[in-house]
Order: C-alpha cells, then sequence, then structure tokens
C-alpha cells in the first residue's frame, strides 16, 4: 500500500521551528529561556515575574525578621513605661545616653544631647535626641526632625501595644508596596530597553518585534533578581556586609544586560536573512 504524502496540515515542523516563537517560555535563566519570552504572552511574562518578584520580597521579609526584628524587639522591651513624642520633642524619661539594643545588623540608642560617647559598630545604628533622630551607617550618617503633629508613644506599653495591634496590617501593606515597586521598576527598565533591543535585533537580522523586544527585557531583568536575591538572603546569614549588599543593587541590573544580549543572540535568524533573499550578493555565482 503507497504511503499517504503529509500533507502541510499534517505535516509536523520539528526543524527550523524558530525559538522563541514555537518554545514555551517559563523560566529566564538561560540565554535561551529569556529569547522563548520573544513569542511568548504578556500575560506569561507577568506571571514568571510575579513569581521571581515574590521569591525576592520573601527574601527582604525574612531578612529583616531575621537581622533587624529582634534588635528592635529587645529595643520596646528596654523602653521606659512612660515616654512620648509630641509637638516635635521626645519626652524621654530614662538615662540619656543609653544604648537600647545592639546587634550585627542595627543598635538603637537615645542620645538626647547628640553625644556621640555610644557609637556602635553595627552596619545601622539609629540614634534618638531631644527634637530629632539621626541614622549612622557605613555611608555616612542622615538626620531627621520629629513631625510637630504627631503624638508617639515612646514606652514599652504604648508600642507593644501598637505594633500588636497593627502588625498585620503593616506587613501586608510593606509586602504589597514592594510587589507593586519591583514589577513597576521592571516594567519601567523594560519600556526604556524596547527600543535599542529592537535596534540591535534588527542590526544582527533577528526575528524581533517591539511587543517581542519588551517581553524579552522584562525577561532578561529576572536572572538579575535571582542574583539580588541571593545576595539579600547571604546578607541575613551574615555572610555579606552591607557593603556588598549596596553593590549588588546595581549589579543586578547588570546581570540583566548581559542575558539581553546572550538572548537577543538566541533568537533566530531573520526569515529573508536566513534564505540570503535580502542580500543581492548571496545568490550570485561566480563566472
Amino acid at each position: 500500500m503507497p504511503e499517504r504524502p503529509l500533507t502541510p496540515s499534517s505535516a509536523k515542523p520539528t526543524e527550523g521551528r524558530p525559538a522563541g516563537k514555537g518554545g514555551f517560555a517559563w523560566q529566564p535563566l538561560t540565554p535561551r529561556g529569556v529569547a522563548a519570552f520573544a513569542g511568548a504572552s504578556f500575560k506569561r511574562l507577568f506571571l514568571v515575574q510575579f513569581i521571581f518578584a515574590s521569591l525576592l520580597v520573601g527574601a527582604v521579609v525574612w531578612c529583616f525578621q531575621q537581622a533587624w526584628l529582634p534588635t528592635i524587639t529587645e529595643a520596646v522591651r528596654r523602653l521606659p513605661a512612660e515616654g512620648e513624642i509630641r509637638a516635635g520633642r521626645l519626652n524621654w524619661r530614662g538615662d540619656s545616653p543609653q544604648r537600647l539594643a545592639e546587634g550585627r545588623f542595627l543598635a538603637l540608642t537615645v542620645d538626647l544631647k547628640n553625644e556621640g560617647r555610644l557609637r556602635s559598630p553595627a552596619h545601622v545604628e539609629v540614634a534618638f535626641n531631644q527634637t530629632g533622630f539621626r541614622i549612622f551607617s557605613l555611608f555616612g550618617f542622615a538626620q531627621g526632625s520629629y513631625p510637630r503633629g504627631w503624638r508617639v508613644a515612646f514606652n514599652r506599653a504604648g508600642l507593644e501595644a501598637w505594633w500588636g495591634a497593627w502588625k498585620p496590617a503593616v506587613s501586608a501593606i510593606v509586602i504589597t508596596l514592594l510587589l507593586a515597586g519591583l514589577l513597576l521598576l521592571w516594567s519601567t527598565l523594560a519600556a526604556l530597553y524596547c527600543l535599542p533591543v529592537w535596534l540591535a535585533g534588527f542590526l544582527v537580522n533577528r526575528e524581533l518585534g517591539p511587543g517581542g523586544s519588551w517581553r524579552v527585557s522584562g525577561a532578561a531583568l529576572l536572572p538579575g533578581g535571582v542574583f539580588l536575591t541571593a545576595a539579600i538572603f547571604f546578607y541575613g546569614l551574615g555572610a555579606v556586609d552591607l557593603i556588598h549588599l549596596a553593590l549588588a543593587l546595581p549589579l543586578h541590573i547588570v546581570v540583566g544586560w548581559g542575558y539581553l544580549w546572550a538572548g537577543i543572540s538566541c533568537l533566530p535568524r531573520h526569515s529573508k536573512a536566513a534564505s540570503g533573499k535580502g542580500n543581492p550578493f548571496a545568490g550570485a555565482s561566480p563566472k
């Protein structure tokens, strides 16, 4: 019985399928994985970005609970029974200067007259004075004043009650803001990269349109997000100091640039460039 020839509708194209158009975009951790998002939907990219952003925000929350929260909790427990910030001034009933709590990452001090006799080797030190506060770190110091319209409890019972009542709401708001801010940052950077990426794809004869350029740019940022997540995790473990963590912030953008160029290189060549139709000298044979 003669074999039935394959029709165009029944043929299974296995070779020459454009990477990034026929492939399944699910992970941006390799250059080909980044290129696959050129043909993916915006919903697919948003879903993957949301997963990676959740991991990064989870690392931030874990780092705060691991590195800073124990010191803050200890400082609240050492506050006097009475005290408040009112009309832009701190009403303090204890000794000054006084160290409330100190850890490797954070130190909290009350220094009403800014004497500076209790400096800490912690990564960040917050010193409360009569009319404001100072924040010391490896990068220098900043200062601020108490708002005159505030009336805030600065005593053990008041702050423990406030934190117990508002902790779930504050945590939810902070997590939501971090997620939204991170997704907005990635979308903004992808929009800024879109035109240069499209031009780069055009110059190297890759099949890449404006929409695909935006998606590839957004996907290329995610490996840098993984790098930043790891840096925050190791900072929480104490293996990375504040300077290295600060360097990780711009470096995670640089990592994205590397993946972006590698992803463009993995895209298929434009059909005209691949067949040589766009080159008038490609089909010429020597006489």
